[in-house]
């Protein structure tokens, strides 16, 4: 019977739909601009799934939103580790990982984001604890390989997994990610279940894209309203359509005039227009077009739009199909199957989104 300690951070990715690029020293912001937890919910769809694979799990987590609400929600009795305070933060998810690790358990599940795997890791380096680790992705930015590819396959991987390897955990900064630089960093390296539905660290470089640029700006129509989505693919479209756009974050641009630079979620709702497209390119070495560092792209959003996919050649190559991971299981449902991928002035990739 497998034991496993669940810890959820219930304010991860809640910078994401109001434009913040994270909640890190931001979270006061992020709710007086509207925002909502999006992590408990993806905490109740991966112990679910867990709940489905291997019923007989012994969990133990944190009371509350700290794991403790969620656990419950998905039908398990946890044995609760910890009592955090109503408001939580890191030092909480630490102290949680220490019980884990005393109780013995064989994975911890975690709901959050990089700055989440980064406290964990930390804090069974401190123990000296080789204890696997694998995440339920949650937060804003995810450059760390600890993560599954969505809060379903989280839940599967726990229940069924049988060894576990070293990977890398990662973090930038993020107020130079807010600024519009990245600057990632390894923290530190931890097991990791060995499966398939893991995803890869993202890769911070794509091939040439001058002609595909070329190629987009030449079809652009006026009549269209057009989100542009975050990355230095993207980001060298908005340049060649004459605007300083937000190379971490959305804009909204139609005709010549730049509607919205750096928008939240609402922003781009009210800015649409009768024909919308979206522009995206996806993540290097993982394939996302939707889910990791653009969640102001709600589905509310996608639905009210076409979507366009840019990509290098060289990436393209790399990561094989393209994956969503919306938070919206029917709409994710909805945008599985071929994509014209534009990779040149005038050549396209079909690549299938899974």
């Amino acid at each position: 019977m497998r034991r496993i300690g669940v810890v959820v951070n219930p304010i991860a990715g809640m910078g994401g739909r109001v434009g913040l690029k994270g909640t890190d020293g931001a979270v006061e912001r992020a709710r007086e601009l509207g925002a909502e937890p999006r992590a408990p919910e993806r905490a109740r769809t991966a112990i679910e799934r867990l709940a489905t694979d291997a019923p007989d799990t012994t969990i133990f987590t944190a009371a509350g939103e700290m794991g403790e609400l969620a656990v419950t929600a998905a039908g398990f009795d946890p044995e609760l580790v910890y009592e955090p305070p109503a408001a939580s933060s890191a030092a909480d998810t630490r102290e949680t990982v220490r019980r884990f690790v005393a109780e013995g358990v064989d994975l911890i599940l975690f709901v959050g984001g990089d700055g989440t795997a980064v406290d964990i890791a930390e804090t069974l380096a401190e123990l000296d604890a080789d204890t696997p680790v694998l995440g339920v992705p949650a937060g804003v930015k995810i450059y760390s390989s600890v993560f599954a590819v969505s809060p379903a396959e989280a839940g599967r991987i726990a229940a069924t997994y049988t060894r576990s390897e070293p990977n890398e955990v990662m973090d930038i900064d993020e107020e130079a990610y807010r600024a519009g630089e990245v600057r990632a960093e390894l923290k530190a390296v931890v097991n990791v279940p060995v499966a398939e539905g893991l995803q890869s660290s993202k890769q911070l470089s794509s091939g040439t894209i001058e002609t595909l640029v070329e190629g987009f700006v030449e079809d652009v129509d006026p009549t269209v309203t057009y989100v542009l989505g975050p990355g230095s693919t993207v980001g060298a479209i908005k340049t060649a359509l004459g605007f300083d756009g937000s190379p971490l974050g959305v804009d909204v641009w139609k005709d010549g005039d730049l509607l919205v630079k750096d928008a939240r979620e609402q922003q781009i709702l009210d800015a649409l227009g009768e024909r919308n497209r979206i522009v995206v390119s996806p993540i290097g070495g993982q394939g996302f077009i939707f889910g990791r560092g653009n969640h102001q792209l709600s589905p509310a959003v996608i639905r009210r739009c076409d979507i366009d996919v840019v990509g290098s050649r060289a990436k393209i190559d790399d990561i094989g199909v393209l994956r969503v991971d919306t938070g919206d299981a029917a709409l994710d449902e909805e945008l599985k199957g071929w994509y014209q991928v534009r990779v040149g002035r005038f050549e396209r990739r079909m690549l299938k989104t899974v």
